[in-house]
Protein backbone atom coordinates (compact mmCIF):
# COMPACT_ATOMS: atom_id res chain seq x y z
CA UNK A 1 0.00 0.00 0.00
CA UNK A 2 1.41 3.75 -0.97
CA UNK A 3 2.77 5.94 1.82
CA UNK A 4 0.46 8.72 2.37
CA UNK A 5 1.93 12.15 2.98
CA UNK A 6 -1.04 14.55 3.51
CA UNK A 7 -1.10 18.31 4.32
CA UNK A 8 -3.76 20.22 6.27
CA UNK A 9 -4.33 23.83 6.04
CA UNK A 10 -7.34 25.20 8.29
CA UNK A 11 -9.03 28.23 7.47
CA UNK A 12 -11.81 29.90 9.28
CA UNK A 13 -14.00 32.46 7.26
CA UNK A 14 -14.31 35.02 10.70
CA UNK A 15 -11.25 36.92 11.72
CA UNK A 16 -11.34 39.46 14.59
CA UNK A 17 -7.97 41.08 14.13
CA UNK A 18 -7.68 41.49 10.15
CA UNK A 19 -11.45 40.65 8.91
CA UNK A 20 -11.32 37.77 5.82
CA UNK A 21 -7.85 37.12 6.55
CA UNK A 22 -7.40 34.39 4.90
CA UNK A 23 -8.69 36.15 2.04
CA UNK A 24 -7.04 39.31 1.86
CA UNK A 25 -4.55 39.70 -1.23
CA UNK A 26 -1.06 39.81 -0.18
CA UNK A 27 0.92 40.89 -3.22
CA UNK A 28 -2.07 39.92 -5.21
CA UNK A 29 -2.73 36.99 -4.37
CA UNK A 30 -5.33 35.73 -1.29
CA UNK A 31 -2.75 35.09 1.74
CA UNK A 32 -3.78 31.46 2.11
CA UNK A 33 -2.57 31.13 -1.72
CA UNK A 34 1.12 31.87 -0.41
CA UNK A 35 1.60 28.56 1.70
CA UNK A 36 -0.86 26.40 -0.58
CA UNK A 37 1.22 26.67 -3.87
CA UNK A 38 4.20 25.53 -1.60
CA UNK A 39 2.97 22.83 -0.58
CA UNK A 40 1.56 21.87 -4.11
CA UNK A 41 5.28 21.71 -4.68
CA UNK A 42 6.48 20.06 -1.88
CA UNK A 43 6.79 16.21 -1.58
CA UNK A 44 2.89 16.24 0.50
CA UNK A 45 0.76 13.88 -1.84
CA UNK A 46 -2.79 15.61 -0.97
CA UNK A 47 -3.07 19.27 0.61
CA UNK A 48 -6.68 19.38 2.48
CA UNK A 49 -7.98 23.02 2.68
CA UNK A 50 -10.50 22.73 5.24
CA UNK A 51 -12.44 25.83 5.89
CA UNK A 52 -16.08 26.84 7.00
CA UNK A 53 -15.78 29.56 4.04
CA UNK A 54 -17.58 28.67 0.93
CA UNK A 55 -15.76 31.32 -0.82
CA UNK A 56 -12.64 29.39 -0.50
CA UNK A 57 -14.02 26.45 -1.28
CA UNK A 58 -15.23 27.96 -4.91
CA UNK A 59 -12.05 29.55 -5.24
CA UNK A 60 -10.29 26.22 -5.03
CA UNK A 61 -12.14 24.40 -7.19
CA UNK A 62 -12.10 27.19 -9.85
CA UNK A 63 -8.65 28.13 -9.95
CA UNK A 64 -6.66 25.12 -9.10
CA UNK A 65 -8.42 22.45 -11.40
CA UNK A 66 -4.61 22.61 -12.89
CA UNK A 67 -3.53 20.05 -9.80
CA UNK A 68 -5.03 17.45 -8.24
CA UNK A 69 -3.11 17.81 -5.17
CA UNK A 70 -5.72 20.11 -3.63
CA UNK A 71 -8.69 19.31 -2.04
CA UNK A 72 -11.30 21.18 -0.13
CA UNK A 73 -13.00 19.76 2.90
CA UNK A 74 -16.32 21.74 4.87
CA UNK A 75 -15.00 22.26 8.32
CA UNK A 76 -18.11 22.44 10.59
CA UNK A 77 -19.11 25.83 13.03
CA UNK A 78 -18.02 24.58 15.82
CA UNK A 79 -14.91 24.50 14.95
CA UNK A 80 -14.44 26.97 13.41
CA UNK A 81 -15.27 29.21 16.12
CA UNK A 82 -13.17 31.64 17.75
CA UNK A 83 -12.60 29.42 21.11
CA UNK A 84 -12.02 26.02 19.11
CA UNK A 85 -8.62 24.97 19.00
CA UNK A 86 -6.64 23.75 15.90
CA UNK A 87 -6.16 20.31 17.84
CA UNK A 88 -10.37 20.03 17.53
CA UNK A 89 -10.68 20.97 13.76
CA UNK A 90 -6.98 18.24 13.23
CA UNK A 91 -9.66 15.91 14.76
CA UNK A 92 -12.47 16.28 13.12
CA UNK A 93 -10.64 16.41 9.68
CA UNK A 94 -9.12 12.94 10.48
CA UNK A 95 -12.14 11.20 11.48
CA UNK A 96 -14.18 12.55 8.02
CA UNK A 97 -11.05 11.15 5.95
CA UNK A 98 -11.45 7.94 8.71
CA UNK A 99 -7.41 8.48 9.01
CA UNK A 100 -6.40 7.54 5.76
CA UNK A 101 -3.07 8.87 5.84
CA UNK A 102 0.26 7.70 7.18
CA UNK A 103 2.16 11.45 7.81
CA UNK A 104 0.12 14.43 8.82
CA UNK A 105 1.65 17.48 7.70
CA UNK A 106 -0.22 20.82 9.56
CA UNK A 107 0.13 24.18 8.01
CA UNK A 108 -0.81 27.69 8.94
CA UNK A 109 -1.29 30.09 6.11
CA UNK A 110 -0.57 33.09 8.62
CA UNK A 111 3.09 31.88 7.69
CA UNK A 112 3.49 32.74 3.94
CA UNK A 113 6.75 32.82 4.30
CA UNK A 114 6.90 29.22 4.21
CA UNK A 115 8.90 27.07 1.52
CA UNK A 116 8.33 24.11 0.12
CA UNK A 117 12.02 23.01 1.51
CA UNK A 118 10.83 23.66 5.26
CA UNK A 119 8.33 21.15 4.15
CA UNK A 120 9.56 18.70 2.81
CA UNK A 121 12.49 18.61 5.85
CA UNK A 122 10.15 18.34 8.17
CA UNK A 123 8.49 14.94 6.27
CA UNK A 124 12.15 13.67 5.85
CA UNK A 125 12.07 13.73 10.16
CA UNK A 126 9.29 11.44 10.36
CA UNK A 127 9.82 9.14 7.05
CA UNK A 128 13.37 8.73 6.80
CA UNK A 129 14.60 9.06 10.46
CA UNK A 130 13.80 7.80 14.01
CA UNK A 131 11.09 10.61 15.04
CA UNK A 132 7.60 10.75 15.38
CA UNK A 133 6.86 14.32 15.15
CA UNK A 134 8.57 17.50 14.09
CA UNK A 135 8.11 21.12 14.00
CA UNK A 136 8.96 24.29 12.56
CA UNK A 137 11.51 26.72 14.99
CA UNK A 138 13.74 30.25 14.68
CA UNK A 139 16.96 30.42 16.74
CA UNK A 140 16.98 33.74 18.39
CA UNK A 141 20.08 35.11 20.05
CA UNK A 142 17.88 37.36 22.25
CA UNK A 143 18.34 36.87 26.04
CA UNK A 144 15.31 35.54 27.45
CA UNK A 145 13.89 36.37 30.98
CA UNK A 146 10.56 35.80 33.11
CA UNK A 147 8.54 38.03 34.73
CA UNK A 148 10.34 37.91 38.13
CA UNK A 149 13.33 39.42 36.40
CA UNK A 150 14.82 36.15 36.46
CA UNK A 151 17.24 35.45 33.34
CA UNK A 152 16.39 32.14 31.66
CA UNK A 153 18.98 31.49 29.11
CA UNK A 154 22.19 33.25 30.03
CA UNK A 155 24.69 34.17 33.41
CA UNK A 156 24.01 37.68 33.70
CA UNK A 157 27.64 38.07 35.36
CA UNK A 158 28.86 36.61 32.20
CA UNK A 159 27.40 37.87 29.67
CA UNK A 160 28.39 35.93 26.21
CA UNK A 161 28.86 37.94 22.71
CA UNK A 162 26.42 36.86 20.29
CA UNK A 163 29.09 35.01 18.41
CA UNK A 164 29.44 32.73 21.29
CA UNK A 165 25.87 32.36 22.66
CA UNK A 166 24.39 29.29 21.17
CA UNK A 167 20.36 31.10 21.25
CA UNK A 168 17.39 29.19 21.36
CA UNK A 169 14.38 27.68 19.60
CA UNK A 170 11.24 29.19 19.21
CA UNK A 171 8.21 27.80 17.55
CA UNK A 172 7.69 29.76 14.78
CA UNK A 173 4.35 28.28 13.89
CA UNK A 174 4.28 27.37 10.48
CA UNK A 175 5.18 23.69 10.05
CA UNK A 176 4.05 20.48 12.58
CA UNK A 177 4.48 16.38 10.74
CA UNK A 178 3.26 13.87 12.86
CA UNK A 179 2.59 10.12 12.20
CA UNK A 180 -0.75 8.60 12.11
CA UNK A 181 0.13 6.41 14.93
CA UNK A 182 1.40 9.29 17.51
CA UNK A 183 -1.35 11.63 16.53
CA UNK A 184 -3.90 8.99 17.12
CA UNK A 185 -2.10 8.43 20.89
CA UNK A 186 -2.35 12.13 21.79
CA UNK A 187 -4.50 13.60 20.00
CA UNK A 188 -1.71 16.72 19.48
CA UNK A 189 0.01 18.10 16.12
CA UNK A 190 3.39 16.86 17.99
CA UNK A 191 4.05 13.99 20.70
CA UNK A 192 6.61 11.56 21.08
CA UNK A 193 10.03 12.13 20.10
CA UNK A 194 10.56 15.33 18.53
CA UNK A 195 12.43 17.31 15.41
CA UNK A 196 13.12 20.22 15.21
CA UNK A 197 13.44 22.09 11.71
CA UNK A 198 15.09 25.42 11.42
CA UNK A 199 13.77 28.47 9.15
CA UNK A 200 15.04 31.69 9.05
CA UNK A 201 14.93 34.36 11.67
CA UNK A 202 12.29 36.43 9.13
CA UNK A 203 9.70 33.69 9.54
CA UNK A 204 9.20 33.82 13.38
CA UNK A 205 6.64 36.72 12.11
CA UNK A 206 3.31 35.23 11.96
CA UNK A 207 0.06 37.24 10.82
CA UNK A 208 -2.26 38.36 13.35
CA UNK A 209 -2.73 42.03 12.75
CA UNK A 210 -1.74 44.83 10.17
CA UNK A 211 1.48 45.49 11.08
CA UNK A 212 2.49 41.62 10.85
CA UNK A 213 1.04 41.74 7.65
CA UNK A 214 3.20 45.25 6.29
CA UNK A 215 6.61 43.20 7.45
CA UNK A 216 5.43 40.26 5.99
CA UNK A 217 4.77 41.88 3.10
CA UNK A 218 8.15 43.84 3.22
CA UNK A 219 10.14 40.79 3.65
CA UNK A 220 8.65 39.31 0.33
CA UNK A 221 9.41 42.10 -1.68
CA UNK A 222 12.87 42.24 -0.41
CA UNK A 223 13.52 38.75 -0.67
CA UNK A 224 12.35 38.75 -4.39
CA UNK A 225 13.90 41.54 -5.38
CA UNK A 226 17.56 40.05 -3.91
CA UNK A 227 17.13 36.59 -5.21
CA UNK A 228 17.08 38.19 -9.06
CA UNK A 229 19.63 37.04 -11.79
CA UNK A 230 20.38 38.88 -14.81
CA UNK A 231 21.12 36.91 -18.16
CA UNK A 232 19.31 36.22 -21.47
CA UNK A 233 15.64 36.79 -21.33
CA UNK A 234 14.25 33.58 -23.01
CA UNK A 235 10.49 34.74 -22.09
CA UNK A 236 8.19 37.16 -21.98
CA UNK A 237 4.80 36.78 -20.07
CA UNK A 238 2.11 39.43 -20.62
CA UNK A 239 -0.60 40.15 -19.01
CA UNK A 240 -3.87 41.53 -20.95
CA UNK A 241 -6.07 43.78 -19.69
CA UNK A 242 -4.36 47.06 -18.75
CA UNK A 243 -1.27 45.59 -20.99
CA UNK A 244 -2.25 44.99 -24.69
CA UNK A 245 -6.00 46.91 -23.91
CA UNK A 246 -6.23 50.67 -22.30
CA UNK A 247 -8.14 48.37 -19.23
CA UNK A 248 -11.26 49.29 -20.76
CA UNK A 249 -14.31 47.60 -22.11
CA UNK A 250 -17.61 47.93 -24.08
CA UNK A 251 -19.81 45.88 -22.96
CA UNK A 252 -23.59 44.95 -24.45
CA UNK A 253 -26.62 42.74 -23.21
CA UNK A 254 -24.87 39.74 -23.82
CA UNK A 255 -21.14 40.76 -22.61
CA UNK A 256 -17.92 41.72 -23.64
CA UNK A 257 -17.83 43.55 -27.06
CA UNK A 258 -14.56 44.99 -27.60
CA UNK A 259 -11.36 45.90 -26.21
CA UNK A 260 -8.95 48.31 -27.92
CA UNK A 261 -5.06 46.65 -29.11
CA UNK A 262 -2.44 48.38 -30.60
CA UNK A 263 -1.51 47.21 -33.88
CA UNK A 264 2.05 48.23 -33.31
CA UNK A 265 2.47 46.02 -30.22
CA UNK A 266 1.38 43.13 -32.39
CA UNK A 267 4.17 43.87 -34.76
CA UNK A 268 7.15 44.35 -31.80
CA UNK A 269 5.97 40.59 -30.85
CA UNK A 270 6.30 38.99 -33.84
CA UNK A 271 9.71 40.99 -34.29
CA UNK A 272 10.54 39.58 -30.75
CA UNK A 273 9.87 35.87 -31.52
CA UNK A 274 12.10 36.43 -34.07
CA UNK A 275 14.54 36.65 -31.96
CA UNK A 276 13.64 33.73 -29.87
CA UNK A 277 11.92 35.29 -26.89
CA UNK A 278 8.77 33.19 -26.09
CA UNK A 279 5.53 35.42 -25.42
CA UNK A 280 2.90 33.80 -23.26
CA UNK A 281 -0.03 35.48 -22.32
CA UNK A 282 -2.01 35.28 -18.93
CA UNK A 283 -5.44 36.75 -17.96
CA UNK A 284 -7.54 36.73 -15.28
CA UNK A 285 -10.57 37.40 -17.85
CA UNK A 286 -12.43 34.36 -19.81
CA UNK A 287 -12.15 36.50 -23.22
CA UNK A 288 -13.36 35.60 -26.14
CA UNK A 289 -12.27 38.52 -27.55
CA UNK A 290 -8.92 38.12 -26.59
CA UNK A 291 -8.75 34.76 -27.37
CA UNK A 292 -9.10 35.75 -31.18
CA UNK A 293 -6.97 38.29 -31.04
CA UNK A 294 -4.19 36.20 -29.75
CA UNK A 295 -5.14 33.39 -32.37
CA UNK A 296 -4.86 36.58 -34.95
CA UNK A 297 -1.43 37.23 -33.69
CA UNK A 298 -0.23 33.82 -33.21
CA UNK A 299 0.86 33.44 -29.17
CA UNK A 300 0.31 29.67 -29.13
CA UNK A 301 0.93 29.97 -24.89
CA UNK A 302 -2.20 31.70 -23.54
CA UNK A 303 -3.90 31.06 -20.31
CA UNK A 304 -7.72 32.45 -19.77
CA UNK A 305 -9.89 32.77 -16.65
CA UNK A 306 -6.46 32.48 -14.60
CA UNK A 307 -6.44 33.97 -11.04
CA UNK A 308 -3.32 33.14 -9.59
CA UNK A 309 -0.90 33.88 -12.36
CA UNK A 310 2.06 32.88 -9.57
CA UNK A 311 0.35 29.29 -8.88
CA UNK A 312 0.57 29.09 -12.85
CA UNK A 313 3.89 29.99 -13.73
CA UNK A 314 5.48 27.62 -10.81
CA UNK A 315 3.46 25.03 -13.07
CA UNK A 316 5.23 25.96 -16.13
CA UNK A 317 8.40 26.24 -14.32
CA UNK A 318 8.05 22.57 -12.72
CA UNK A 319 7.61 21.60 -16.30
CA UNK A 320 10.63 23.14 -17.92
CA UNK A 321 8.68 25.25 -19.93
CA UNK A 322 9.55 28.38 -18.36
CA UNK A 323 12.40 29.69 -15.63
CA UNK A 324 11.75 32.66 -13.87
CA UNK A 325 15.78 34.02 -13.85
CA UNK A 326 15.25 34.49 -17.63
CA UNK A 327 11.52 36.01 -18.26
CA UNK A 328 10.50 39.12 -18.28
CA UNK A 329 6.93 40.21 -17.03
CA UNK A 330 4.61 42.55 -18.06
CA UNK A 331 1.45 44.13 -15.22
CA UNK A 332 -0.11 47.34 -14.60
CA UNK A 333 -2.06 45.85 -11.31
CA UNK A 334 -1.81 44.42 -8.17
CA UNK A 335 -2.60 40.98 -9.40
CA UNK A 336 0.69 41.31 -11.04
CA UNK A 337 2.77 42.10 -7.89
CA UNK A 338 3.55 38.51 -6.89
CA UNK A 339 5.37 37.84 -9.94
CA UNK A 340 6.49 41.45 -11.52
CA UNK A 341 8.93 40.41 -7.92
CA UNK A 342 10.90 37.28 -8.54
CA UNK A 343 11.23 37.53 -12.51
CA UNK A 344 14.60 38.76 -13.85
CA UNK A 345 12.88 41.96 -15.46
CA UNK A 346 9.62 43.55 -14.66
CA UNK A 347 7.74 46.22 -16.92
CA UNK A 348 4.68 48.11 -16.20
CA UNK A 349 2.91 50.57 -18.57
CA UNK A 350 3.35 54.53 -17.84
CA UNK A 351 -0.43 54.10 -16.79
CA UNK A 352 0.30 51.26 -14.25
CA UNK A 353 -0.92 51.63 -10.67
CA UNK A 354 0.64 53.44 -8.42
CA UNK A 355 1.89 50.23 -6.00
CA UNK A 356 2.68 48.48 -9.52
CA UNK A 357 4.81 51.57 -10.89
CA UNK A 358 6.88 51.44 -7.38
CA UNK A 359 7.82 47.63 -7.58
CA UNK A 360 8.45 47.43 -11.38
CA UNK A 361 12.27 47.32 -12.55
CA UNK A 362 11.03 49.52 -15.78
CA UNK A 363 8.22 52.11 -15.84
CA UNK A 364 7.63 52.53 -19.61
CA UNK A 365 7.41 55.70 -21.28
CA UNK A 366 4.20 54.69 -23.28
CA UNK A 367 0.75 53.65 -21.65
CA UNK A 368 -0.90 49.99 -22.73
CA UNK A 369 -2.95 49.90 -25.72
CA UNK A 370 -0.35 53.25 -26.93
CA UNK A 371 2.93 51.28 -28.06
CA UNK A 372 4.05 49.57 -24.12
CA UNK A 373 4.63 46.44 -25.65
CA UNK A 374 6.52 47.08 -28.69
CA UNK A 375 8.57 49.08 -26.12
CA UNK A 376 9.18 46.23 -24.07
CA UNK A 377 9.84 44.25 -27.34
CA UNK A 378 12.62 46.75 -28.10
CA UNK A 379 13.83 46.72 -25.01
CA UNK A 380 14.73 43.15 -24.28
CA UNK A 381 15.91 42.57 -28.20
CA UNK A 382 18.70 45.54 -27.29
CA UNK A 383 19.30 44.06 -23.74
CA UNK A 384 19.94 40.31 -25.20
CA UNK A 385 22.50 41.60 -27.62
CA UNK A 386 25.18 41.64 -25.06
CA UNK A 387 24.76 38.27 -24.11
CA UNK A 388 24.99 36.75 -27.97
Amino acid sequence: MAIKRIGFIPLRKNSKGIPHKNKKKLLGRPLFTWVLTEAIFSNLDTIYVFTDDDEIISYLELNFKWTNKVKAIKRSDENASDTASTEAAMLEFASKIDWDFDYFCLLQATSPLTKREHINEALHCVTQQDYDSALSVVKTHRFIWDSNGKSLNYNIFKRPRRQDFEGLNIENGAVYTTTREAFKNSSNRISGNIATIEMPEETLTEIDSLSDWKIIEQLIINTSKTSKNTGRLNYLVLDVDGVFTDGRVTFGVEGELSKTFDMRDGMGLEILRQHNVQVIVMTSENSKVVQKRMEKLKIKDVYLGVKDKYSLIEQLQAESKIHVNATAYVGDDVNDLSNMLRVAWSFCPKNATKEVKYHADVVLNYDSANGAIREVSEFIINYNQRFE
